[in-house]
């Protein structure tokens, strides 16, 4: 039975706090896109939680929500964050055909039991069932973490909260600080809460330097970090970019301090701190400035590698639009991002890891079709290789105007540059398509764009002897008087 809904999270996480109810909303994504799904939801722990509702069906590619509530608890979870023997079955199967009919993309009302007596009169019903396992976490479970030294669990829950300690009250900063000096372990728990994003005033690191044996501030200094390491732990996105705004107008000294990939003392750049955490904002914001996105730390992960070890959807999704290399492996394993997301078993992950093979290969192949289906399933257009050329150039050097025209209404920028600054007009006039050149050039492109040879798309046709593209552009308002010496031009074929 091939899988009809998907959840948007793997588990089912709830904020614990003793002797009060606890809720948890889990949202269903249906993935068929011509009938309706019916689910119902069983849990192995029927006397700790209510399903709300139990039962449900889902317009063909829509989506539907359910609310999981623990009753009062009055002892601690056995094991946190994950607890091993409390999970949820999602059985779900394609809805009668009288309620397919009906199912239109808005919600269905259908009453509770009509779905459960028809699961239950159709015990030989296909059905595919999704397994949720269940995690607690939450403020009150972080500091019981904390106070018995249980650094993987207070560590596993950061790791699924990634707001919980940004978000903290000075007066809980400080309270959950104070528990971890007294653990077993305040060294390790200490650092741990500082590097997951912990914000401490003036006020709480005078009152704790004293208890600690060496203070806040050099806990963090001693890991090799900078300030822009900090601002992008943090997801601090104002600090960050007033950094980086000082950092353009710094010369680097010769110790890699004064550039965007300054390492720390495990070989992370800020964005690999910022890809590790899923601080997206940050990530974007080092990227754009200039930042390396494939550079690898001293056990040579790349960020993308992180996101998508670390089962980030978006994160790898925003990697990918920006321009991060797949392909990168791992020196110690030779493993790479998406092999690492198959044993992950990720499946969103891996749909957008593949996604920029499939791209490139339909544009390269002029595969209208599959680029379409491509873009409508959430694909990018500017997905580029390992030498930078996108899709758009890819298109443009084989001629396929179907293609190019498709790329251009997905909101392609027209002047993306692969690694040798040649823009998409370069590719075309290179193929010696007037008809691509005519096109790029009609809806924008710059005609008296340069790479970083200073080849224009006219030196080129003239130089590659295509007199009907080279006039064209003279119309077009291409610029004759400024050319590379013919010096240049060799290297500029080898490129």
């Amino acid at each position: 039975m091939e899988r009809l809904v998907e959840a948007f999270e793997e588990e089912v996480r709830i904020n614990f706090e003793l002797g009060c109810k606890c809720r948890a909303t889990v949202r269903l994504r249906s993935l068929s896109s011509t009938t309706a799904v019916a689910f119902k939801v069983q849990t192995s722990s029927p006397h700790k939680f209510l399903v709300n509702p139990p039962t449900g069906l889902i317009p063909p590619l829509s989506q539907a929500t359910f609310q999981v509530i623990l009753k009062p608890q009055t002892h601690l979870p056995t094991s946190f964050p994950r607890s091993p023997s409390d999970r949820f079955l999602i059985k779900t199967a394609p809805a009668a055909e009288p309620i397919s009919a009906t199912s239109t993309g808005s919600p269905i009302s259908i009453h509770p039991d009509w779905i459960n007596s028809w699961f239950s009169t159709n015990p030989n019903l296909p059905t595919y069932d999704l397994k949720l396992k269940v995690a607690y976490v939450g403020l009150f479970l972080l500091r019981q973490a904390v106070s018995g030294g249980e650094t993987h669990a207070a560590k596993n829950i950061i790791k699924r909260q990634k707001s919980i300690l940004p978000e903290l009250s000075s007066q809980e900063t400080e309270s959950l600080l104070s528990a971890a000096c007294q653990c077993c372990d305040p060294d390790n728990m200490i650092g741990l809460l500082l590097e997951a994003g912990l914000k401490t005033d003036s006020s709480v690191r005078v009152k704790l330097n004293d208890k600690m044996s060496a203070p806040i501030d050099s806990r963090l200094e001693s890991k090799g970090w900078t300030a822009i390491h900090v601002a992008a732990a943090h997801d601090q996105v104002e600090e960050l970019s007033r950094l980086i705004k000082e950092l353009a107008d710094l010369e680097t000294d010769g110790s890699g301090l004064a550039t965007l990939d300054c390492r720390d003392k495990d070989g992370r750049t800020p964005l690999h701190l910022s890809a590790s955490r899923g601080n997206l904002k940050c990530a974007k914001m080092l990227i754009e400035a200039g930042a390396d996105k494939n550079a690898k730390s001293f056990d040579g992960r790349t960020a993308l590698y992180r996101a998508a070890a670390g089962r980030d959807t978006k994160m790898a999704a925003l990697l990918m639009e920006m321009g991060a290399d797949p392909t990168n492996t791992v020196d110690t394993t030779g493993r790479t991002p998406l092999e690492i997301a198959q044993e992950k078993g990720n499946v969103k992950v891996i749909e957008i890891l593949e996604q920029r093979e499939l791209m490139l290969t339909a544009a390269r192949r002029g595969d209208l079709e599959t680029m379409r289906g491509l873009l409508k399933r959430g694909a990018k257009a500017n997905h580029s290789d390992q030498y930078g050329l996108t899709t758009l150039h890819a298109a443009a050097i084989k001629g396929h105007k179907e293609v190019v025209c498709l790329l251009i209404e997905s909101g392609i920028h027209l002047e993306c540059v692969d690694k040798e600054g040649h823009t998409a007009l370069h590719l075309a006039v290179e193929g010696g398509s007037l008809e691509i050149v005519e096109l790029l050039v009609t809806r924008g492109a710059n005609v008296n764009a340069k790479s970083k040879k200073g080849v224009t798309p006219l030196y080129l046709a003239r130089a590659m002897g295509y007199e009907d593209i080279t006039q064209f552009l003279f119309r077009r308002g291409a610029c004759s008087s400024s050319f590379p010496s013919s010096s240049s031009m060799s290297s500029m074929l080898q490129c």
